[in-house]
């Protein structure tokens, strides 16, 4: 079994059609149908849903009540604990990056053998040395990591 954490950058993925712009749709779909399949667990900071509904509603209003009942379908646990949030900060602090950013990181990290699946290369680059994180196009929902 896989444990994850996947930011609003992979979730939106799932509702998004694809562009040349954002790659690895496919590897975002993956790893939702891993998590339907109960082959992947999700766990999310507090903020997730918040934030993947507010882009679903500006970019694909049309679409967003229903993207944003199956995500609630989903029933992702929320993590939300004092050394999440403390965590979170520090890496805000230290990454010079927004808080609602770091939290996911912060999840990771504060759970067992479990990685945040970005598609945000920006965050990646300044956040891989602190560990517990993948970018999308190298994640395996079968649990391996593919060549870069």
């Amino acid at each position: 079994m896989i444990h994850a954490v996947a930011d609003a950058s992979v979730a939106l993925k799932w509702f998004l059609p694809p562009t040349e712009a954002e790659r690895d749709h496919d590897r975002a779909v993956a790893l939702l149908q891993g998590v339907k399949s109960g082959h992947v667990v999700l766990r999310e900071p507090p903020h997730w849903l918040a934030e993947v509904a507010a882009v679903l509603s500006r970019l694909a209003p049309a679409s967003a009540r229903q993207s944003i009942e199956d995500l609630c379908a989903l029933r992702i646990p929320v993590m939300e604990t004092a050394e999440i949030y403390v965590t979170a900060s520090k890496l805000a602090v230290s990454l010079d990056q927004h808080l609602f950013d770091t939290l996911y990181h912060a999840v990771a990290l504060a759970s067992p053998d479990c990685t945040l699946v970005t598609a945000d290369e920006r965050y990646y680059v300044k956040a891989r040395k602190e560990g517990s994180i993948a970018l999308l196009r190298d994640f395996n929902a079968s649990g391996e990591e593919r060549d870069a």
